[in-house]
């Protein structure tokens, strides 16, 4: 297996176009993670799962995936058990300029979907370049029993705090932010003690 180097990005997707082409478990997980950030998502499958069809803000096309329909969507993911059809929707993609994840196939992606820890505002990724689904996931889990709900309270509050400044006319990058954010994790540590 080829490692592959990565750039990390966080894409905002609140209202933008999102195809997802296939109806099984794995589609209905990245679904999830889809509606979860707001992206208004289309699956085309000619069956889905119940936690696809019966989603809300999901539309679902009941049918077989289009040759080059990826033109008409900002991000692609193809989550088949078909590899013509998961091959299909990458080489439109690469036409069209739009960036395609296919799920278990590093080779086949212009982008690669890291595990994910949310807490609020915060996210906190683990990824192998697409070597070990398995070890992400591993990491995310990790990261999720190590960062409980203080750290949303921390950035919420290191946000309302930066947002004053700047309302102020003042520049954020004036505070030593490393020494706040450390403060407050440890009144949060007091307060629970």
């Amino acid at each position: 297996m080829v490692t592959l180097s990565s750039y990390p990005v966080n894409l905002l997707l609140d209202g933008r176009r999102v195809l997802v082409v296939g109806g099984g478990p794995v589609a209905a997980r990245k679904v999830d993670g889809l509606v979860e950030v707001g992206a208004a998502v289309t699956v085309v499958a000619p069956h889905a799962v119940a936690e696809i069809t019966t989603r809300s803000h999901v539309h679902h096309e009941a049918r077989r995936y289009r040759r080059g329909e990826v033109a008409g969507y900002r991000l692609v993911i193809a989550a088949t058990d078909d590899p013509a059809v998961n091959q299909a929707v990458f080489d439109d993609g690469e036409a069209a300029g739009i960036w395609v994840n296919v799920a278990d196939e590093p080779e086949r992606c212009s982008f690669i979907l890291p595990a994910v820890v949310r807490r609020g505002p915060v996210q906190l990724t683990a990824s192998t370049g697409g070597t070990s689904p398995a070890l992400s996931g591993w990491l995310r889990d990790r990261l999720d029993a190590s960062f409980g709900p203080e750290l949303e309270a921390v950035a919420t509050v290191i946000g309302a705090e930066r947002a004053a400044l700047k309302a102020a006319g003042q520049r954020s990058d004036s505070v030593y932010w490393r020494a706040r954010i450390e403060e407050l994790f440890a009144e949060l540590e007091a307060a629970h003690a």
